[in-house]
């Protein structure tokens, strides 16, 4: 039985991948990379630092750090989420459902501090998480299982006893590594794919979710 409940928040709680891809596009480019929509999908799900060292090992530039080029993109994304970030299609009702059901809820993202805070203060849904973990927080990132394993903990449940909900291939393989039932939300255009079948279900949005079949 599920005794609490963890949501990625990238492409689950808010669709902020055309976010992130419009923003690596900008940056990246700027520095001579070249990179088309179809590419900002390879690094679905890795951290920002993962995917700065990703492109720059592709294609090396000179004249600014990793580590600015990281801020500028997250700098941008948060500026996108702040003026037109929207919660994706169910997330209020089974949020509000969850909390009526008094199980524990947490976050667990491979985003910044600023990006998760900004995302939560934005679509105004921080009160129903008793848990924010994000990549500063632990020392590796998914697909590494560290921070659903710090989620877990910081909920008082043990990880064998908690239901993720992931968007991507990275953050699923990180939940499937800390013990945890996997519900996917793959993209329209990735359903198919067979790297999906490690979870345990899968679902186009959390509207389609049965709360009763799993608690």
């Amino acid at each position: 039985m599920v005794k609490a409940v963890i949501f990625d928040m990238d492409g689950v709680l808010i669709d902020s991948e055309p976010m992130w891809q419009q923003a690596e596009l900008q940056v990246f480019s700027q520095l001579g990379v070249t990179l088309t929509p179809e590419q900002t999908r390879q690094t679905a799900g890795m951290t920002t630092q993962a995917v700065t060292r990703f492109w720059y090992q592709q294609s090396p530039w000179q004249g600014q750090s990793l580590a600015d080029t990281e801020a500028a993109v997250i700098a941008r994304v948060a500026q996108s989420i702040a003026s037109k970030g929207e919660a994706k299609k169910g997330v209020q009702a089974l949020l509000q459902q969850l909390h009526e059901h008094r199980l524990p809820i947490g976050l667990a993202t491979n985003s910044s501090q600023y990006l998760m805070d900004t995302t939560l203060d934005t679509l105004a849904i921080r009160h129903y998480f008793a848990a924010h973990c994000c990549v500063e927080m632990v020392t590796q990132g998914k697909p590494a299982p560290d921070i659903y394993l710090l989620a877990a903990s910081k909920l008082g449940v043990a990880p064998a006893d908690c239901l993720v909900f992931e968007d991507s291939y990275t953050g699923i393989s990180a939940a499937k590594a800390a013990g945890m039932t996997v519900v996917a939300m793959p993209a329209t255009e990735e359903w198919h794919h067979e790297k999906f079948d490690i979870a345990d279900a899968k679902i186009r949005c959390l509207s389609e979710f049965e709360l009763r079949l799993w608690h």
